[in-house]
């Protein structure tokens, strides 16, 4: 698992590892990282090519100069732009200077910015809120050439990752210790991510990002001893006469994400049964034998019907996973959740939309915090779909998935989720990490049916296995014989 920390608490482990480091040590060490990224972004050429360095005043346009001055050991034109001369960092500035490089005021920054190569933004850093200003968002605005971040984009909130005004956006980013929610919460700004470590010591994360290894280890593999039972038996009480291809989506997940069986219950049983054959289908949830897991709401309406079903699948004792119709269900008739059997697990997997019709406000720009409140407040797992999933548990863990690109903006991808975090439910993995596992493997399957074109839950739901081998194959590789 990766870590991700406030500002606030990688700025007191930076104080306490200045108090017992050599003055300007961690500097040097932060700005060679900026400078063998920078040198690796020029490619196979460096000698001769041109960087223009943005500097604010503070350590970070410090980390800029002193990468620009070992850039100059490699023959690289630079030129420092100050944005605040008076604020410059002294020994920064004197090092790149006596490295041969060239230094301006604002007045020439747009020529060497149309210059340039490559541009190190080196505006401001963690301490910094809100949008860039003035001539900084002026020379900002001027940028063509590819940008490397110094800690993070300029403009961009480190904690939350808004953008409310000019700001930076940049083809990488170097940052130092540990890697901050601006990192996961707008990759977009931020580009590639790159961390250097200074040694910081950190614990207890504020965001944790699950990694393949750990999807991998945990993800239900059947054994020598399993059975269909024993790998999890899913319900899907999904779909409608209208909208049957939420019931399909719903319980091919739970089939292709390896639940060891899989029982449909709904108005769709018929066409669900034409596609998946191996799933045990019926009428309604008051006929289907035991499961171990409900997913229950897409396609399903958010009628009387509807309701009847929701208050059913939540008093069964069973793990919950309610999507689309059920969210809306429980928006407008909250009272519903009192059917519920106290203490079972529910997943709950809103949209931003569905969110706010739950909590009856926007996720705002502070998302990590909505959600978090959300988890407490409905005694659930929630999962807050978007560009970054969000995924809170009610005792405060949130995590993030970061997806590989915008591939899942399209129809019936909830539903292939949704039946994902059902089967994992089934198998017993805790709730919030079944989440999270689910969207990580639901957005590797995007990846790999979008190919770098737009994709369809159809074709999401069929990459489901070869997400599933990449990972098993990972798994196998590392376990020992």
């Amino acid at each position: 698992m990766l870590g991700i920390w406030t500002t606030q608490r990688i700025r007191a482990a930076e104080e306490r590892l200045l108090a017992v480091t050599p003055e300007g040590a961690l500097m040097h060490r932060a700005a060679f990282g900026v400078a063998v990224q920078a040198a690796g972004m020029l490619g196979d050429r460096v000698s001769g090519r041109r960087v223009t360095l943005l500097v604010g005043g503070g350590n970070n346009g410090g980390d800029a100069l002193w990468a620009g001055a070992f850039l100059r050991r490699r023959g690289v034109a630079v030129t420092a732009v100050l944005l605040n001369p008076d604020r410059a960092h002294p020994a920064g500035l004197a090092a790149l200077r006596k490295a041969g490089g060239r230094v301006v005021g604002v007045p020439a920054g747009p020529r060497w910015i149309a210059a340039a190569d490559l541009v190190i933004d080196g505006i401001v850093g963690l301490a910094a809120k809100g949008p860039l200003r003035g001539e900084a968002a002026k020379l900002a605005e001027l940028i063509t050439a590819p940008v490397l971040a110094v800690d993070l984009p300029s403009g961009v909130d480190p904690d939350d990752g808004s953008v409310s005004g000019p700001a930076i956006t940049a083809r990488r980013t170097v940052t130092f210790g540990a890697r901050k929610p601006v990192h996961v919460l707008n990759p977009q700004r931020c580009g590639e991510v790159v961390l250097v470590d200074i040694g910081l010591s950190l614990t207890d994360p504020d965001l944790i990002e699950l990694e393949v290894a750990d999807v991998a280890a945990a993800w239900p593999l059947p054994g020598p001893e399993d059975n269909k039972y024993s790998q999890g038996v899913t319900g899907i009480a999904a779909g409608s006469a209208a909208y049957p291809g939420a019931a399909v989506l719903a319980a091919g997940a739970a089939v292709r994400a390896t639940s060891g069986m899989v029982r449909y219950a709904g108005q769709a049983a018929d066409v669900v049964r034409s596609h998946w054959p191996e799933v045990v289908a019926t009428g309604s949830v008051t006929d289907a034998a035991r499961v171990q897991s409900w997913v229950v709401g897409p396609g399903s309406g958010t009628g009387s019907e509807g309701r009847e079903v929701l208050e059913h699948v939540l008093a069964a004792g069973v793990p919950v996973c309610a999507d689309a119709d059920a969210t809306t269900l429980l928006a407008h008739q909250p009272e519903i959740l009192d059917a519920r059997d106290p203490g079972t697990p529910l997943v709950l997997t809103p949209h931003s939309g569905e969110f706010a019709r739950l909590t009856g406000a926007e996720p705002g720009t502070d998302r990590v915090a909505a959600v978090r409140a959300a988890a407490r407040k409905f005694d659930a797992v929630v999962l807050l779909k978007g560009h970054s999933t969000l995924i809170a548990a009610p005792d405060g863990r949130v995590g993030v998935n970061v997806a590989r690109g915008s591939w899942l903006a399209t129809a019936g991808s909830g539903d292939v989720l949704s039946g994902m975090i059902g089967a994992l439910l089934a198998a017993g993995l805790d709730p919030w990490f079944a989440a999270g596992a689910a969207a990580h493997v639901h957005s590797l399957a995007a990846d790999l049916s979008a190919r770098g074109a737009p994709t369809s839950a159809s074709g999401v739901l069929a990459s489901i296995p070869a997400a599933l081998r990449q990972m098993f194959a990972l798994r196998l590789a590392v376990t020992p014989a």
